[in-house]
């Protein structure tokens, strides 16, 4: 059983509480949830995490949708069903002894039944912080191994002379 540590995102509240996916929004609506979903993918790759992201559709007919867009597991509520609601409900599904479960929104009432399920709150600003920060270190790291010298890695370096020179013999069609 994979014990991996969660992080359940109320998509539609971080947009609105971060200012440059509210800017977005106010023009395209996908392309913030786009842009979200790209900020969160490095930060799942970095940290590890499984990232979930809910996406209020309660208003709209249907049985809902899961997908995966770059490892993360996009959530659409089915019709009737708030994001909170799902939220809660994942939280109990995804519950296992070892393993935290974060859930990021700046709606309050659902930060205080997420931490009553057992579930660590992290408001959107705070997400905000701490997916600028990882986005650093991982400009810095990249950086950083463009600036190092490239070191080839042979297997001629490591091996014992009496083998190479069997490989050679038989690279030359000797044996």
């Amino acid at each position: 059983m994979n014990r991996k540590d969660v992080l359940l995102v109320d998509g539609y509240n971080v947009i609105g509480a971060w200012p440059s996916l509210q800017r977005l929004r106010d023009e395209e609506l996908e392309d913030a949830r786009d842009a979200l979903l790209d900020l969160l993918a490095d930060y799942q790759g970095f940290t590890g995490m499984m990232v979930y992201v809910i996406f209020d559709a309660h208003q709209v007919p249907g049985h809902g949708a899961k997908f995966k867009q770059h490892s993360l597991q996009v959530v659409y509520t089915k019709e009737k069903e708030t994001a909170d609601e799902c939220i809660e409900r994942l939280v109990a599904e995804l519950t296992v002894r070892g393993r935290d479960i974060y859930v990021a929104t700046s709606d309050l009432t659902e930060q205080h039944v997420a931490f009553g399920k057992g579930a660590l709150r992290v408001s959107a600003r705070e997400l905000l912080v701490d997916v600028e920060q990882k986005r650093k270190l991982i400009q810095a790291t990249i950086r950083e191994s463009e600036e190092r010298p490239r070191k080839r890695n042979t297997v001629d370096g490591t091996l014992p002379l009496d083998v190479r020179a069997q490989l050679e013999q038989w690279r030359r069609g000797k044996m």
